[in-house]
């Protein structure tokens, strides 16, 4: 059994109702800062649960769980309502019968699912309709209760239904008395009751041996020889034991006999994830949520623990969130699903080459062209550069301060180009033609003339410079160098790059020997530049 499908409706930043398909195995969501991500894991886990924020929900509701608009658009007009929170998991599989029903927004059938619900509850609708007579400043939530039930109408506790969830956010660390307890909490879950068992019994004799020390023994007789407020009744230093699990307060997490807070925050992360992946609730759960792994992990300690987590977890559900290229890659770009404004957009049709090309090669930074309103992808570094200084002098100001990522992409043009197809996202690419200007009409074929996608612009300079050599070495004419070159003569250049060469063979073999140290210079240059044609197409909005 899996979740197929999640219906979300006035839970934190989904107002309207919020609709998202996932796939049986991995989904990896990505999106700018306040796209829901991390909603859609609370979300999850709280229908599944009752637990929000490590509370259970119904101990500690708040208006502020609600949709904020949607709360202010009822104390402005309390005559549409109070508005109800909706989560609805529709769950495929095997097993779902028994939650089968048209109890669900959808009205469909021949769903099954849940329904959890947070609304106004009917018992208290006098005691309500005399509180909207007078002025409405907050959201009345002592008069709502919390509803748990199937698409069958029948009623549920969390404990009752056949999916559970574990969520697991490294980044989520709470301290107490030196010691993390996020960790001990799991590694306490982690243990069996006779494991248990023997640590209190362990920590007890501890107690007692603290207690018949002769050094503490004396400690506490200077106490008392200078106790003169409690009428001779005897103090003491102790050990708690008060309760069963008194031993529990005072268990801390060691790696390598290294206290975890006195750990670096990349080791204590992949400790909890690793941990929590180990422990009984993970183990047990249909359902693994985790939220952006890739805090404080080094790039190796990252392939480490999303390597970990593919192998450890192949029959599980795993809905996670990053910010991450490389975990988005690693991950797999086909389970990927972008969200935007309320909406979604998945790469789950590309190519299985090009998904294989970026986790294989999980360095590419696929999340910017995801994540920016427009791309100029380029090939190298010093066409970045060369590129960004074209478009600050037309537009006043660096393309990423308006929306706009020139993004070094090597040779894999062609794969970065069917992520934009899939997204619909507008995307300049600026190329060489290296003399062959047929090759290239034939490499963009499906980019060009008849085939042109209007979002997609491919800019290449059709002239060919015929030279091949320069005093009788091997050089290419048609690139960027060059091209620099002959759109500024020879003067604009020597005082762009500062060097003492007045002839252009000199020049083209100094740019070519210093490609990155050029570009710098021209992009640091402060007087006017000029540029090839098809980099001023490019740049073009």
């Amino acid at each position: 059994m899996h979740i197929s499908k999640i219906v979300i409706r006035n839970f934190k930043c989904f107002r309207k109702d919020f609709v998202l398909e996932l796939n049986k195995g991995m989904n990896v969501l990505v999106g700018d800062n306040d796209s829901g991500k991390s909603t859609i894991l609370e979300a999850i886990n709280l229908a599944l649960s009752g637990v929000f924020h490590g509370r259970f929900l119904r101990n500690d509701l708040s208006e502020h769980v609600f949709n904020r608009e949607a709360v202010e658009a009822y104390i402005e007009n309390p005559k549409i309502g109070p508005p109800e929170l909706l989560i609805e998991l529709y769950f495929g599989g095997e097993g779902v019968d028994e939650y089968k029903g048209n109890g669900n927004s959808l009205k469909d059938q021949d769903a099954a699912g849940i329904k959890f619900s947070v609304r106004l509850d009917e018992q208290y609708r006098d005691e309500y309709v005399e509180f909207v007579k007078g002025d409405v400043t907050s959201l009345p939530i002592e008069y709502y209760e919390i509803v748990v039930e199937s698409f069958a109408r029948k009623a549920l506790t969390t404990r009752g239904i056949s999916l559970s969830a574990a969520f697991i956010d490294s980044s989520g660390a709470r301290y107490l008395n030196g010691s993390d307890a996020y960790v001990s909490r799991i590694v306490r879950d982690f243990l069996e009751d006779k494991e248990r068992v023997t640590l209190a019994k362990v920590h007890r004799e501890m107690a007692d041996s603290f207690r018949r020390n002769e050094g503490v023994g004396a400690v506490n007789k200077r106490i008392n020889e200078a106790n003169d407020l409690l009428d001779g009744r005897e103090i003491s230093l102790a050990v708690d034991l008060a309760s069963r699990s008194a031993w529990e307060s005072n268990l801390i997490t060691c790696i390598d006999r290294i206290p975890f807070h006195f750990i670096g925050k990349g080791e204590q992360s992949l400790a909890k994830i690793a941990i929590a992946l180990a422990h009984k609730r993970a183990q047990n759960a249909n359902i693994l949520l985790i939220e952006e792994p890739e805090n404080h992990l080094s790039h190796s300690r990252l392939n480490q623990l999303i390597d970990m987590m593919s192998a450890a977890n192949e029959e599980k559900q795993i809905v996670m969130t990053t910010h991450s290229s490389f975990v988005a890659n690693k991950a797999n770009l086909m389970h990927l699903i972008m969200l935007h404004d309320g909406k979604t957009t998945r790469l789950g049709e590309l190519d299985p080459e090009t998904s294989t090309f970026f986790q294989k090669l999980a360095g590419y930074d696929t999340l910017r062209l995801l994540l920016c309103t427009r791309a100029i992808l380029v090939e190298g570094d010093s066409d970045e550069l060369v590129v960004q200084k074209a478009y600050t002098l037309k537009y006043g100001k660096l393309p990423i301060e308006r929306g706009v990522d020139v993004i070094s992409v090597g040779t894999s043009f062609l794969r970065f180009l069917e992520i934009a197809e899939k997204l619909n996202k507008p995307v300049a690419v600026v190329t060489d033609n290296d003399g062959n200007v047929e090759g290239l009409k034939k490499k963009y074929d499906s980019y060009l003339g008849a085939k042109a996608k209007d979002h997609i612009r491919i800019c290449f300079d059709e002239n060919i410079d015929a030279r091949k050599e320069i005093a009788g070495e091997s050089f290419n004419f048609n690139t960027l160098e060059p091209r620099m070159l002959a759109a500024n003569g020879c003067a604009a250049m020597k005082e762009m790059l500062g060097t003492i060469f007045d002839e252009e063979e000199a020049l083209l073999k100094h740019m070519r020997a210093n490609k990155t140290d050029c570009a710098l210079k021209i992009f640091n240059f402060e007087k006017d530049v000029k540029f090839p044609a098809y980099v001023t197409a490019a740049i073009e909005e």
